[in-house]
């Protein structure tokens, strides 16, 4: 006898038994919202402590080298952070989704080493941070857990979902490989029967449409397939709803709420309002005052922290001859002072926009640390934020310039995103070496035994603010009216020294003296103006400032690091 060789046609599908890589990394993707979702809730029952993910964003920023991180706040502005938190979430899912796909497929013990190796990260970033520590680990720990028994239990449903073998050929009388031919007799246990001649059968219904095929048997994992996907989704439902609530724990209408209910203090002596003559009149360029909602925000921390009143104190320490530990209520029953500040940050390019003023409120950090009696060894003064962020500048910068502790900015309560409840502004400082956000500690230090945080990173430990000037308007590359009269307009400061004059340049011709507006404070900077009228064709247009010391702006161009960037902001426009 013979039998037919058929081979089976390769038809891309899964092997028989084999779970698609699809149901695997989708039980990985979901198992990881859970452990996450998990462990955020955890940590957000304790107040302060931040989520994994952000947790190893926050190692991240702190292990970056100062290269790369200058790159990205070039490249990504205040969106740096963002991104960072965009390519975390991407490297988690991508190993969660080939976890995933293994632990279906078997290949279990590979799986949890991988997912080992992903969940020590996540208990280990942040040991040794402020406001995080041990429970934000134990929280890491118990959700990877969690993650773990979803993953586990949803690769098991999954086996359902395999591709079934094709049903068993039984054994039956031969197929010849050609046409039918009459079968030879056939020896049996009975009576000799001679067969008849082979016909040609048919599958059911073939050829008789009033014939309808028997239907067969339910597949196996229809039901099966519907189960894995409800699952799936419960527990995704289930992860959202936990991060939802994790959220609302941590999240800003709570601190919202309480900052609602503060009342500011009055200032001893209330400062003015701001003059209408500090303003140039040309539309584009900034407002005298940033409003809150435009001031900028650089700092290491991954995501602000959500600081309550509830339990915090401002503790004064180190080289002093009293320590002191302020309430916030107490921070507040302590005179207020108004101080008009520019501050800005030394990563600003030249022409950038990490610079802006606010009229700030707080008490004078001068009479704060008088009254804690500042030891004469002591010659650093380093500011403590709630997650350890540390920032230090010379006592011998206390010489009655207005730097205080800030508990207001605008006429309200600080914003989170600006330090709330307290931050130090120090004028004539970058904020690297001074602006202390979310401040829980000053210290009398040394220079010889404490860095700040930047300053092992390369930067330099003298930090005063240079003389700096932008264009605001027209923007860089615009296209402006030839032959008509063009208003340029911008920004100068130099605190604590102020702004004695501006000049622009257009093209290669002289520098011509901008007019300014009102002075207001040696601390802010000032508007300008100056209008030219440009013919035909490309324009470069320059600008420059000098202090009142003297000391014009340099137009040697270095980019941020280990001090601020220098140069003449320089931009092109089209006349026609």
């Amino acid at each position: 006898m013979q039998v037919a060789d058929h081979p089976v046609a390769d038809t891309g599908a899964e092997p028989a038994g084999r779970v698609p890589a699809w149901a695997g990394a989708l039980a990985g993707v979901v198992s990881l919202g859970a452990g996450l979702a998990a462990s955020d809730l955890i940590a957000a029952v304790r107040h302060g402590a931040a989520s994994p993910i952000v947790e190893v964003g926050n190692r991240v920023v702190d292990l970056v080298p100062v290269g790369l991180r200058e790159w990205a706040i070039a490249t990504f502005g205040t969106s740096d952070k963002v991104v960072l938190l965009t390519g975390v979430v991407v490297v988690l899912v991508a190993v969660a989704a080939v976890a995933g796909v293994w632990m279906v497929r078997g290949r279990r013990g590979p799986a949890l080493v991988l997912l080992a190796l992903v969940l020590v990260v996540g208990v280990v970033a942040p040991l040794g941070r402020a406001g995080a520590g041990w429970v934000s680990a134990l929280a890491t720990l118990l959700g990877g857990a969690i993650g773990l028994a979803t993953l586990w239990l949803l690769a098991d449903r999954a086996q359902a979902l395999a591709v079934p073998a094709g049903p068993a050929v039984p054994a039956g009388p031969a197929v010849m490989a050609g046409p039918a031919a009459p079968a030879g007799p056939t020896v049996t246990a009975g009576p000799a029967v001679t067969a008849e001649p082979a016909a040609t059968v048919e599958p059911a219904g073939a050829g008789h449409p009033e014939v309808e095929p028997m239907p067969g048997p339910r597949p196996k994992g229809a039901a099966t397939r519907r189960g894995f996907l409800g699952l799936t989704a419960g527990v995704g439902v289930a992860a959202v709803a936990a991060g939802g609530l994790a959220t609302w724990l941590r999240s800003r209408a709570a601190v919202t709420t309480e900052r609602l209910g503060i009342r500011l203090p009055k200032a001893v002596d209330p400062l003015p309002p701001v003059s209408p003559g500090v303003s140039v009149g040309v539309p584009g360029v900034s407002p005298f005052i940033t409003p809150i909602d435009d001031f900028y925000r650089i700092d290491t921390a991954f995501v602000p922290p959500r600081v309550s009143i509830d339990g915090w104190s401002l503790r004064v320490r180190g080289r002093v001859r009293r320590e002191l530990a302020l309430t916030y209520e107490e921070l507040l029953a302590r005179p207020m002072v108004e101080v008009d500040a520019t501050i800005a940050c030394v990563s600003n390019f030249v022409g950038g926009d990490l610079v802006g003023t606010a009229r700030w409120l707080g008490c004078r950090l001068d009479d704060l640390l008088a009254e804690a009696g500042i030891d004469p060894s002591a010659d650093q003064v380093v500011g403590r934020s709630v997650d350890d962020f540390t920032a230090g500048f010379p006592t011998a910068v206390l010489d009655g310039r207005d730097a205080i502790v800030a508990v207001g900015m605008n006429g309200e309560p600080l914003p989170t995103d600006h330090g709330y409840p307290a931050r130090l502004i120090v004028p004539g400082l970058y904020g690297y070496v001074s602006a202390t956000k979310w401040l829980s500690e000053i210290e009398l230090t040394r220079f010889d035994e404490t860095q700040g945080y930047w300053i092992p990173r390369g930067w330099n430990v003298q930090a005063p603010i240079i003389t700096e000037s932008r264009i605001d308007t027209p923007a860089k590359g615009a296209t402006v009216p030839a032959g008509r009269p063009l208003a340029i307009g911008g920004v100068a400061w130099s605190p604590i020294r102020g702004i004695a004059g501006v000049e622009v340049q257009l093209d290669d011709g002289p520098w011509e003296a901008a007019e300014l507006g009102e002075s207001h404070a040696g601390t802010t900077w000032r508007q300008w103006k100056h209008v030219v009228t440009p013919a035909a064709g490309g324009h470069t247009i320059r600008v420059r400032a000098t202090d009142t010391e003297g000391s014009t702006q340099t137009g040697d161009t270095a980019q941020p690091g280990p001090g601020p960037a220098t140069g003449w902001h320089t931009i092109r426009v089209t006349a026609s």
